[in-house]
């Protein structure tokens, strides 16, 4: 973890051992629901050798995306039981919707809107085949998802409809995460620029998050190209404080992200 250098007091490892398990499983759940929304119309559970007539013969859906979709999801909701928290998660990255679908799932709650897709092999066979199929739901999180107010993609809106949650909403706190490929759109650039109109007094906060993983659709990206130094000072530049989470180690990182976000919604908690 890198961050600024005041930064308030938070413990490097917030987690206890017991609570790491359970995330990293958890997380790990949502990473093969994730691969099997992509790839599977049946053998949901892999009982069976895997064979060409188990997958799709079109692939859509962004594993990149995915995990860390999921995994900001994971760690906010672990803060919204600790703090009594009022959150939305706004998901920018588009075709990313197997990372939010996959804890949806988890949680309960697609079964809770949607009986047929139950929390048993059956119904999980047809939460697979039903992503980005005939008949089935788009790649986006599109209306169909429970919850849902915003389908993401490449038109970039992501950060200006989650200033728009917070006005005169001074209890919510929206979580905007930006994707790689977004982040280079006119909409979601100029987006970044919205601070400026926000009230502490009277409106909510928004709390960015840019889901770096290198790559859009066909190509590197420029945020993904820049150095760690300019890209700090970019984003002061816009008027924010940002805080780095960055690494390849599952324990290390879980870590890493729940220090960041703790510290995060304590100086919000503070404004």
């Amino acid at each position: 973890m890198v961050a600024t250098p005041d930064k308030p007091q938070v413990e490097e490892t917030p987690l206890s051992p017991e609570e790491l398990r359970k995330i990293h499983a958890y997380w790990r759940a949502c990473n093969y629901l994730a691969v099997g929304m992509i790839y599977l119309k049946d053998n949901p559970l892999l009982k069976e050798t895997l064979t060409e007539d188990h997958v799709k013969n079109r692939l859509l859906g962004h594993w990149g995306s995915s995990p860390g979709l999921s995994f900001i999801y994971i760690h906010l909701n672990r803060l919204i039981k600790k703090y009594d928290l009022d959150v939305v998660y706004m998901a920018g990255p588009g075709h990313g919707a197997p990372g939010i679908l996959g804890p949806v799932y988890l949680e309960g709650t697609y079964s809770e809107v949607y009986p047929e897709k139950s929390e048993d092999e059956e119904g999980m066979k047809a939460f697979f085949k039903q992503f980005s199929f005939p008949g089935g739901i788009g790649s986006h999180c599109t209306p169909e998802t429970p919850g849902s107010i915003h389908e993401g993609g490449e038109l970039g809106y992501s950060l200006s409809h989650a200033y728009g949650s917070v006005l005169d909403n001074p209890d919510l706190i929206t979580v905007a995460v930006v994707g790689d490929g977004e982040a280079e759109t006119g909409p979601l650039a100029t987006a970044w620029h919205s601070n400026k109109f926000i009230n502490p007094i009277r409106d909510g906060a928004v709390l960015p998050v840019l889901h770096l993983n290198g790559y859009k659709i066909a190509n590197p990206t420029i945020l993904a190209r820049i150095s760690h130094e300019e890209l700090e000072y970019l984003f002061k530049g816009y008027g924010y404080k940002p805080y780095f989470v960055e690494g390849s180690d599952p324990d290390l990182m879980h870590q890493a992200m729940a220090a960041t976000l703790e510290t995060a919604i304590a100086e919000i908690k503070e404004i």
